[in-house]
């Protein structure tokens, strides 16, 4: 057994620690199991070594990031109180204990922790929104009145008016709450979605069905979703009622925030402790299980998705998650064997079948994710989110790559059919038919159609200098194509074709740049292609695709 397996196999708990060297053993293993990922190990062996030595700080510090990170409150909460005591206290101590203090309702001792963290520069944008729920929560004045107290911080105003709608609304002042959300929407505010979600699970549980649909309006997936389970008369989560569901929310939109700024271990920390306020939230855990993933806890990531349940209404966005963090650790045969079950179930949704086909497609087995697509069309029902030429057009993609293009290209005429002014499915079925060098006229005016759509696509516009090219317009074409690897650098298919264009113009040099550039992130059945005409140059049969 190596030395790292070694120190991570079960050991026995004694009664107490007897030694300095018992108790160094104990602490390396618990680094060896936080090195190797094992989160719970390390917890375990960290909570142990600090109960030996209760006020080592050294050890309490350890506890405290690795209790985090195993989601053990009781741990993270006894390794705060010991670093409570240090010299320098860090904030994660006193957004652990604020969290502690606002589950067990204790107000006093949460406003005591806010104004520590005020006092703390990085975070004191912050207070004011917490302020305002610690005083919702303790029914203690105007909660409002906090929020009156940063005007000249944008940061904490960004905050405070997501917040302020959310607070009216939780206060029962329905009519001053949704006065204040559309005032958020009005700024074009990106998170402003969230807000209308957790307003919109509020109204729903009256009768006026049709105001609560109004409040959802907006293009962006999660009001989409949520229109249409509403129509279905599914219930939607995501209401906030509390203070502790509040400041779950503000923690879990720090937690978002830094994780698009690739802050990805304090995102983790801000998003597992919104989980501790509000463990029913199925997006806290989504949020925790990608925020794990990113660290190669795969197993404490599969926990985390765990906590969300078939019937929540972000069950299917779960099961996404769980497939492709299966799939991307190796482990496929487990992936497709979830994929196939949840697809097989009775109850199964569109949704399950086009999770399948995508795995199908990955693992290439193009034939049957094009079946399965085909099933997902059957599953439809009335609401449904996927448009149907969609369907129509992953159908078609995937047996273009199965090679049967007979079918393919039926598929990708049903998906035109369905949207004509689509500029994904004018560019799928005009580049298809370029490719076989077929009705190439006809192809390029689906082409240009989606340009004149989409002019700033790089893919459409290189498929309308391939076009040009293959008809023999080559100064079209270079202009084309060069215009589309200045907006897409890195892609192989777009370099490989400018440099056809370049060598059939007599510039070979600049061929061979370009062709050297595809070849960086090639495909493996594209590369040897690549190769051959950087060391002959161009010939009818490497002509790119």
């Amino acid at each position: 057994m190596g030395l790292a397996c070694a120190m991570l196999a079960p050991q026995p708990v004694a009664a107490a620690i007897r030694s300095d060297h018992q108790l160094l053993a104990i602490y390396a293993r618990a680094r060896a199991a936080d090195s190797l990922g094992a989160a719970e190990r390390a917890a375990l062996d960290y909570s142990l070594a600090l109960a030996s030595a209760p006020g080592n700080q050294m050890f309490a510090s350890r506890a405290l990031s690795q209790a985090v990170l195993a989601g053990d409150l009781p741990l993270a909460v006894k390794a705060a109180r010991v670093l409570e005591t240090g010299t320098v206290v860090a904030p994660d101590v006193r957004f652990v204990l604020l969290v502690e203090a606002v589950r067990g309702g204790d107000w006093r001792r949460a406003n005591v922790q806010i104004a520590s963290i005020e006092r703390d520069e990085v975070f004191s944008f912050m207070a004011p929104v917490m302020r305002a729920w610690a005083a919702f929560g303790a029914r203690s004045g105007d909660p409002l009145r906090p929020l009156s107290t940063a005007l000249s911080d944008p940061l904490a105003l960004s905050y405070i008016a997501e917040h302020r709608p959310l607070l009216l609304l939780a206060m029962g002042r329905e009519k001053d709450g949704l006065e204040a959300l559309d005032k958020l929407i009005e700024t074009n505010n990106g998170r402003a979605y969230r807000v209308q979600l957790a307003a919109a699970a509020r109204l729903a549980r009256g009768s006026d069905r049709q105001r609560t649909l109004d409040l959802l309006k907006g293009d962006a997936e999660p009001l989409v979703d949520a229109r249409q389970r509403l129509q279905q008369g599914r219930p939607l989560a995501g209401g906030i009622d509390t203070a502790p569901e509040g400041l779950a929310e503000f923690l879990l939109a720090m937690a978002i925030d830094l994780r698009r700024q690739d802050v990805t271990a304090l995102a983790l920390s801000f998003a597992r402790l919104s989980t501790f306020l509000a463990p029913e939230d199925a997006e806290g855990w989504l949020v925790v299980g990608s925020l794990l993933a990113a660290q190669n806890q795969k197993g404490a990531a599969l926990a985390a998705l765990d906590h969300i349940g078939r019937s929540d209404p972000l069950a299917d966005a779960a099961a996404d998650a769980r497939i492709r963090l299966l799939s991307a650790s190796g482990d496929s045969a487990l992936a497709l064997k979830q994929a196939e079950k949840a697809a097989r179930d009775k109850a199964a949704g569109e949704s399950d079948w086009i999770r399948l086909g995508d795995l199908y497609d990955e693992l290439g087995r193009h034939q049957e994710a094009a079946d399965a697509y085909t099933h997902a069309r059957s599953a439809r029902r009335d609401g449904s989110t996927t448009p149907e030429w969609t369907l129509w057009l992953l159908r078609g993609g995937s047996l273009l790559r199965a090679g049967n293009w007979r079918d393919a290209k039926a598929s990708l005429e049903a998906a035109y059919k369905l949207a004509p002014d689509q500029p994904v499915v004018l560019n799928y079925l005009g580049y298809a038919q370029l490719e076989r060098r077929e009705n190439m006229i006809e192809a390029e005016k689906l082409i240009r159609t989606a340009n004149r759509l989409d002019p700033d696509s790089p893919q459409i516009t290189d498929s309308l200098g391939w076009a040009r090219y293959l008809q023999g317009d080559l100064a079209k074409a270079i202009e084309l194509l060069e215009a589309a690897v200045r907006s897409e650098p890195t892609d192989p298919a777009i370099n490989e074709h400018l440099g056809d264009a370049y060598f059939s113009a007599g510039r070979r040099y600049e061929a061979r740049y370009a062709w050297s550039a595809a070849l960086v992130s090639a495909e493996r059945k594209d590369a040897e292609r690549l190769r051959t005409k950087l060391e002959v140059g161009l010939a009818p049969e490497l002509a790119a695709p």
